[in-house]
């Protein structure tokens, strides 16, 4: 039987850039942790990349601050981040 693919327990998408972030378990309680993509167009197929130009750079750091304030606010609700 095939494991079923883990999906991000939340995203944060601006334009072209998202953050996926990750639920881990552990010992110690829940941590998380974030990845980060940018979504393009190949003709008609959607795909996405890890790697950011200049022009992607300030909405990656948006994204990133994003990403942080809800995991911040997790830690507050008492899931500990």
């Amino acid at each position: 039987m095939a494991k079923a693919k883990k999906k991000p327990v939340h995203e944060i998408r601006l334009g072209c850039v998202k953050a996926a972030i990750w639920e881990n378990e552990s010992e110690q309680g829940v941590h998380y942790n974030v990845t980060f993509s940018r979504l393009y167009k190949d003709g008609d197929e959607w795909k996405d990349s890890s790697s950011f130009g200049r022009d992607d750079l300030l909405l990656l750091g948006k994204v990133a601050d994003l990403a942080h304030t809800w995991i911040y606010e997790q830690s507050q609700n008492g899931n500990n981040g």
